[in-house]
């Protein structure tokens, strides 16, 4: 028996390994070749050899006139900023109500709602272009964050839902019998207590609207002459897909930010999907 643990362990860790390894291995060729001519990164795109690189084309895709790498981080801060503020403000109460109702109507509506997570947002892209159109809101930002927003609102309800329904109920009790309303209750016990979840939810929000390129490039469009990161890199490379110095840096600028981001609030996100298996 113990044999048999080891054995899936040893399995299993070996398997993590892999995934990682495969992770690793498209960042370490971007890394590497940011710092290399293009002789160098078509003859050895594995290697660096530190006697010959350079930070001259970083500072190049830093300054190039294609494209403000500033422009796009504002712009996109501006985004992940707004589809949080929106989607949590919207979603928080919406969890409450459905946590405090009866389960079967509660379950139905929930289902109701998460089904857009198993949408593909690129399927549903050219209706709402429609929608902008007729509303006025294509190729402005306003419209870009609407549509984020309702692209990021199922997940946000579903956790936010998940663990304020095993947050006791007494919680509720006492606040009104301290006169405290539904809302009162919301906004000053309960979301004090979401903090590890609502960090959670703003991590993997921000992550995915960072990395989205089709949104902004299919709604803001190349005429509006607002970019975001994505969509920049798009604009700054596209007609250079052959030369590997503008390439590499101008992609590394891209990622550095949110990864930076990320590897420093990974705690966060371990520690509230940690809190909400607890509780559960």
């Amino acid at each position: 028996m113990k044999r048999t643990h080891t054995s899936a362990a040893t399995v299993r860790v070996a398997f993590v390994c892999l995934v990682s390894l495969g992770m690793l291995v498209p960042m370490y060729i971007l890394v590497v070749n940011t710092f290399k001519s293009q002789r160098e990164i078509l003859a050895n795109p594995f290697s660096l050899d530190l006697g010959t690189a350079t930070f001259r084309h970083l500072a190049d895709a830093w300054n190039n006139p294609d494209f403000s790498i500033l422009q796009g981080y504002g712009t996109t801060v501006l985004l992940v900023l707004a589809v949080n503020a929106i989607a949590m403000a919207v979603c928080a109460p919406a969890a409450y109500v459905l946590a405090r109702t009866p389960r079967p109507l509660s379950r139905l509506l929930l289902f109701f709602f998460i089904a857009g997570m198993f949408v593909p947002t690129q399927v549903i892209l050219v209706p709402v272009i429609f929608v902008l159109r007729a509303i006025g809101l294509m190729g402005t930002l306003p419209g870009l964050i609407l549509f984020m927003t309702a692209t990021t609102i199922p997940f946000t309800l579903f956790v936010f839902f998940g663990y304020i329904r095993v947050l006791p109920r007494s919680l509720d009790e006492a606040a009104a019998i301290d006169g405290a309303g539904r809302y009162r209750t919301l906004w000053r016990i309960i979301l004090p207590l979401m903090r590890p979840i609502v960090a959670t939810v703003f991590i993997l929000n921000s992550l995915s609207v960072w990395n989205d390129f089709a949104s902004p490039q299919m709604i803001l469009g190349p005429g509006s002459g607002v970019y975001t990161v994505t969509t920049g890199v798009y604009a700054a490379v596209g007609q250079y897909s052959t030369d590997y110095t503008k390439v590499f840096p101008t992609l590394l600028l891209a990622v550095v930010p949110i990864l930076l981001v990320f590897i420093v609030m990974q705690r966060h996100v371990m520690s509230g999907l940690a809190a909400g298996a607890v509780k559960g």
